[in-house]
């Protein structure tokens, strides 16, 4: 079955250069050039991927992104400008699992689609039946899901692979670089601050106080790793 993408800008060459070249790929590639028929269409729809363009007209992609987040975790890659660090950051923090800065390669672009649609299969795939208990966590690598003290964490893609990699590989301190070509499937060009927002958006879900974590530590100068001190594995 081919993977179902939404390609959201309000630039009509671009738009459709967009979906001729996906489509080629084999995607099933469906468009929207306004922020609202974009979001309805998320909403109504089920996509494995969405490409969003950060300025839209209606609702721009940084609105588009928070409130999609409130109710669905299907993996987003936002267009930035490419000055625009600040957006780059917010994309982000309101969910975005990725960006990339126009221009772009057409072939860095697809390359970027493909690692996250990988990386979500083969996520999907791994240690599919277990559930594992950790502390006051239970996580269904099956179903992707995590719960703390029995209430559900809403964690995008790559917020749950990070912390399923971190908790699997316990007290290995991971490298910004390492979990940057881990997660994101490519090199990233030194860009090491989308690790730390994705970090510290983690903690923020699942930690009871993320200023002072308990799973997720900090190796100053190094990177990041998970202690574990009551892993069991039903």
């Amino acid at each position: 079955m081919s993977e179902k993408i939404l390609v959201v800008d309000d630039e009509p060459i671009l738009l459709k250069g967009l979906k001729f070249s996906l489509e080629q790929e084999g995607y099933v590639v469906e468009t929207a050039d306004e922020g609202k028929d974009a979001y309805s269409k998320i909403l109504e729809n089920t996509y494995d991927a969405v490409i969003l363009d950060l300025m839209l007209p209606g609702m721009d992609g940084l609105e588009i992104c928070k409130k999609v987040r409130e109710k669905s975790m299907v993996p987003i890659l936002m267009l930035t400008a490419k000055d625009d660090d600040s957006s780059k950051v917010l994309g982000l923090e309101y969910g975005a699992d990725d960006y990339i800065t126009k221009p772009f390669n057409m072939l860095e672009l697809k390359a970027r689609i493909k690692a996250i649609l990988r990386r979500v299969q083969v996520a999907d795939q791994a240690i599919a039946s277990n559930v594992m208990s950790v502390g006051d966590f239970t996580i269904n690598t099956l179903g992707r899901k995590v719960a703390v003290n029995g209430q559900n964490v809403n964690l995008t893609a790559k917020e749950f692979d990070s912390l399923l990699l971190l908790m699997l590989n316990e007290e290995r301190v991971y490298s910004r670089e390492e979990l940057l070509e881990t997660i994101w499937g490519y090199e990233y060009f030194g860009d090491v601050r989308t690790v730390d927002v994705h970090i510290r958006r983690l903690r923020e879900k699942i930690e009871e106080n993320s200023s002072q974590p308990d799973y997720i530590l900090t190796k100053w100068g190094v990177g990041y790793y998970f202690k574990n001190k009551k892993k069991r594995v039903l």
